[in-house]
């Protein structure tokens, strides 16, 4: 059976991400040519005009040739690898892998196909995939709106079956995490709102949510536990659940649990902030979309009430007077006045909340809560002799997630850090033209997963952003 933590790579560049492309990037005395290591065009999943387009316009923007090589390997990596493109029942499909893991996660295959959003009404065939991306979605929350990842067909094997939860065929694995849901609609939302296209909100996307708000109801816990519990025998803490499955015990104040994390971990506090945070927003996304596209108003008014009441009981509780910082968010709450203070680097996190367009960069809340997980009082941020940066207990100790030093300079307004951020990122990616999941603190060519597209195609977007926003100067 395999899982995320079943592809970590230690020690040399050997298993590097040189080796999914499939073309030599280095000469023999190790000094890089970049040559570019995406798969040759015959050998790639999906190809886009615009994605194209936009690589070499953005390539003669860059001054430093690692960095062009960088990006011209890690945004279109999606595109290249991971989509898997088709039609169903009349409308496009498009099943996106996560890389080394042949499954597809709510969370992760948004994340990947996000860049290439403001590029879909210049590539008709890139706008159809897309569509298709948010038609798979939809037929995966209505088969198990408390699975976090799925399999492409009922037929393939269910890595999981042993878990004691409720798996049926289509699953990969059966983890309840609000962001799952929550980025399907993001999906969906921005998809209609570049496009113009309201094809994809159809009777099924109506059920998923109505399914959607079902379940975070449910999980809200006002009326007992709900259906969802999950066990595994695993030798991993946080691969399984206490309480027979149920988790912690909660005080129903509004919030939603979450039973696990964006990292696919357990929660210790089931009341996930960023992730309640994350369902406000989605919440009132699906309002709109039910006000001014299928226009069911009573379920557009279920909805607001709904994130008025999580909002409101996350003002309440999830925001806690820190010691040395003063008010910040915090990561996790139970409702009886139990938090942590810490971030993790996967999305939803703390830092990533303006990203997500969560709360302003600005507020002053979050500024303070910025300070704290970017600082040696966040137990998994971790500063070594390569980097410094935040982890969590997926990889473990001293490992650092690139996608923390991403988020960093996505959320930042000050163009120093920035820089900073974009030399770590260069500089720690072992010589392979691409991110990974994590790298030691002390040695990058130590890391986890050669082929993690959400980090490649991330890292795309951050580039990206900033020619975009004429900051070349800072690459």
């Amino acid at each position: 059976m395999t899982t995320r933590r079943d592809f970590l790579k230690t020690g040399s560049l050997t298993v590097a991400g040189l080796a999914v492309a499939g073309s030599g990037a280095f000469a023999a005395t190790g000094k890089a040519s970049y040559v570019t290591n995406r798969p040759a065009i015959g050998k790639r999943n999906f190809t886009s005009k615009a994605v194209d387009k936009t690589i070499a316009a953005t390539k003669a923007q860059l001054k430093d040739p690692k960095l062009a090589w960088m990006f011209e390997n890690c945004f279109p990596n999606t595109l290249d690898t991971t989509v898997e493109c088709g039609t169903k029942n009349g409308k496009p499909d498009t099943f996106v892998i996560t890389g080394d893991i042949h499954a597809m996660w709510l969370r992760d295959s948004t994340a990947q196909v996000w860049p290439y959003l403001p590029l879909a009404n210049e590539d008709e065939e890139l706008k159809t995939l897309l569509a298709g991306v948010v038609h798979r979605q939809t037929q995966c929350v209505l088969l198990d709106r408390y699975a976090n990842a799925f399999n492409k067909t009922e037929e393939e094997e269910v890595h999981w079956m042993s878990d004691l939860t409720d798996m049926k065929p289509g699953l990969h694995e059966r983890k309840w995490e609000i962001d799952s849901l929550c980025y399907a609609v993001r999906l969906a939302y921005n998809y209609w709102k570049t496009t113009g296209d309201k094809s994809v909100f159809d009777a099924d996307w109506q059920k998923a949510a109505a399914l959607i708000v079902k379940t975070f109801k449910e999980q809200q816990r006002k009326d007992g536990l709900g259906p969802y519990k999950f066990q595994r025998e695993t030798p991993q803490q946080l691969d399984t659940v206490s309480n027979h499955g149920y988790g912690r015990p909660l005080k129903p104040v509004g919030l939603i649990n979450s039973t696990f994390r964006p990292s696919d971990d357990a929660t210790t506090y089931g009341f996930l902030v960023p992730s309640n945070l994350f369902a406000v927003v989605s919440l009132r996304q699906m309002a709109e979309i039910s006000q001014n596209v299928t226009g069911d108003q009573a379920f557009a008014s279920q909805c607001s009430s709904l994130a008025d009441e999580v909002e409101a009981a996350i003002k309440e509780y999830a925001i806690v007077k820190h010691p040395k910082y003063g008010k910040v968010y915090a990561f996790e709450v139970d409702g009886f006045g139990n938090a942590t203070f810490m971030d993790d680097a996967n999305v939803p996190s703390l830092l990533a909340l303006p990203y997500l367009g969560l709360v302003d960069k600005s507020d002053k809340i979050y500024k303070n809560t910025r300070k704290l997980v970017w600082s040696e009082d966040n137990p998994y941020f971790f500063k070594g002799k390569a980097a410094e940066g935040i982890g969590g207990p997926h990889v473990g100790y001293d490992m650092v997630w690139p996608m923390s030093i991403i988020m960093r300079a996505m959320t930042s307004s000050d163009d120093q850090e920035i820089a900073w951020c974009i030399r770590t990122l260069r500089d720690t990616d072992a010589d392979t033209g691409f991110m990974h999941e994590t790298f030691h603190k002390d040695d990058p060519a130590n890391f986890t997963r050669s082929w993690f597209a959400w980090a490649n195609t991330l890292f795309g977007e951050l580039v990206l952003k900033l020619v975009n926003e004429g900051k070349e100067g800072l690459l």
